[in-house]
């Protein structure tokens, strides 16, 4: 476990934004359990755009996202213990495609992270910061560029599997020139996230989606 004052890795630092995200809305308004795609501008970060699966099962979503963000999703995660995540990982797997085009995965081991989830959430179910194992197959596309794009991705492990398509809008923004995102906006996700080193208690129930 990463201790107050260690640095913490992009990729830990990504799940755990990805993960308080997940944790910061009832099941009515969850991004996770979303069945359209109406709630997924909420809560959204200002230097990241997160998707979501499902908690089980396929679903169809439309999504507007503001021109500059990079996009950030899992195929298929988990946060427990590292044991959890070794047999997590053996099973998992899962593809992706961009307007026809495969995206190829990034394989995240089990790695600290922090996660914040807020009173009666969806995937929690109660208040409270704690530190916990975070681990997956997840997905960062760079910023796409202004118009409609269709992104589908599917995966699976350890008996659950999960998929999506979204249909997504890329509104042009009015502060920089048609498919010239700032520099900061068009960098790699990673290169954004700040680290988070305070203590927080430690979770042991493994939760997967």
């Amino acid at each position: 476990m990463t201790t107050a004052g260690e640095p913490v890795s992009a990729s830990a630092e990504l799940q755990g934004k990805w993960w308080t995200w997940a944790a910061s809305e009832p099941e009515e308004t969850n991004p996770v359990a979303d069945e359209d795609g109406s709630v997924c501008d909420r809560n959204q970060p200002e230097d990241v755009w997160f998707l979501a699966g499902t908690f089980g099962g396929e679903v169809e979503r439309a999504c507007t996202v503001p021109e500059g963000r990079p996009i950030v999703f899992p195929l298929v995660n988990l946060f427990g213990s590292a044991q959890d995540c070794v047999a997590f990982l053996r099973d998992a797997e899962g593809t992706a495609l961009l307007d026809g085009m495969p995206v190829e995965p990034e394989v995240y081991a089990g790695e600290s992270i922090t996660v914040q989830g807020l009173e009666g959430n969806a995937v929690t179910g109660e208040a409270g910061r704690f530190t916990t194992t975070g681990c997956g197959l997840w997905v960062r596309l760079s910023a796409p560029g202004p118009g409609q794009h269709i992104l589908k991705f599917s995966g699976r492990s350890t008996g659950v599997s999960v998929g999506a398509e979204y249909r997504l809008t890329v509104e042009e923004s009015s502060g920089a020139p048609s498919g010239q995102p700032s520099e900061e906006a068009a960098g790699p996700a990673q290169a954004m996230l700040r680290p988070v080193t305070d203590a927080a208690p430690v979770a042991d129930e493994a939760r997967l989606f």
